[in-house]
């Protein structure tokens, strides 16, 4: 008895401990770790939200720039971390869903490694063509697929990347044969597009923006389930193909082990702070839609992301690394 009692107020006190450590916090410098280089998507998300919460909570959250491996560095840094809460992650679509597929070994597992804590966007892509194809509007492309099998070709930034998984998550639900034609980069392969080399891309909104204003480039549909705010004259590709959505998602993690108590506040401030008028115009301008979830909200999606997109690189026969 004197052990289960022993054991017991050991328990409290860790809990307790716990309690006081999430009621203190911040008490220095967070470092955010973006696993990508500055000027991109998770950058410009990770610092809009880093310098709201550095303004509600009185101190730091530096934004650390770690590019590499497809987001494999940085995202490890932070799996390596103690759980404490001053090493948190901007982690994506690509670290925490598709590099479990694509990647022989993977130096972390993006469930079993990591604490989520809240998804902060989705940004969809925008299924353009050039306008001397014979298309407009996503039914069009899906008849002349029908009618030249295999012939119809698609840019990319490179294999395994979202906008090449967009094109074959496409071509699977429509039930068409398409080329993919990847690149390194997607500026390249978005001027290949431009020149009339390639068919079609699926680029992110904000990059295709200026082309679509100067009439390099006709839009057809966007990848998520709605709408995009951003060109609300395009239609959703799920309005012709229902079910089909391909978005890039970021959200921010913790090393696995964050307690519960720091977690919900850290969510709480995240949410306040993309709530915020000036941040949330920022990441509208981005082309992105704004989420604001739980952890568990954000774990679920994350589970399901992943078997998603394991069925797609399944499908498309992409060689793991």
């Amino acid at each position: 008895m004197k052990r289960s009692v022993a054991g017991a107020m050991c328990c409290v006190l860790i809990a307790a401990a716990g309690h006081s450590v999430a009621q203190n916090y911040p008490t220095r410098t967070v470092r955010v770790v973006v696993p990508g280089p500055p000027g991109g998507g998770a950058d410009i998300l990770s610092r809009a939200v880093s310098q709201k919460l550095a303004e509600t909570l009185g101190h730091q959250f530096v934004v650390d720039n770690r590019a590499g491996a497809s987001g494999i560095i940085g995202s490890e840094i932070v799996a390596r971390a103690a759980p404490d809460g001053y090493t948190i992650l901007m982690g994506h679509s690509g670290t925490h869903a598709i590099n479990l597929s694509l990647r022989k070994t993977l130096p972390y597992h993006p469930i079993k490694d990591f604490t989520a804590i809240m998804q902060v966007a989705n940004v969809p892509n925008i299924l353009v063509v050039h306008p001397s194809l014979p298309a407009r509007t996503v039914k069009d492309l899906i008849v002349l697929a029908r009618a030249k099998p295999g012939q119809m070709t698609y840019a990319s930034a490179g294999t395994g990347f979202s906008q090449h998984l967009a094109g074959v998550l496409f071509a699977d639900v429509a039930g068409i044969s398409m080329l993919h034609v990847p690149y390194k980069g997607s500026a390249p392969g978005m001027t290949d597009v431009i020149g009339g080399n390639v068919m079609m891309m699926f680029p992110n909104v904000t990059a295709a923006l200026p082309h679509l204003t100067s009439g390099r480039l006709r839009a057809l549909g966007v990848t998520s389930l709605k709408r995009s705010d951003t060109l609300p004259e395009v239609p959703a590709i799920a309005e012709t193909l229902p079910g089909y959505e391909a978005t890039a998602w970021f959200g921010f993690f913790g090393p696995a082990g964050l307690t519960a108590d720091l977690t919900r506040q850290l969510n709480a401030e995240m949410v306040k702070a993309v709530s915020d008028p000036r941040v949330r115009e920022l990441i509208r301008s981005q082309g992105a839609e704004i989420v604001g979830n739980t952890p568990e909200q954000f774990l679920a999606f994350v589970n399901a992301e992943i078997i998603k997109w394991a069925k797609v690189i399944k499908s498309a026969g992409v060689p793991q690394e």
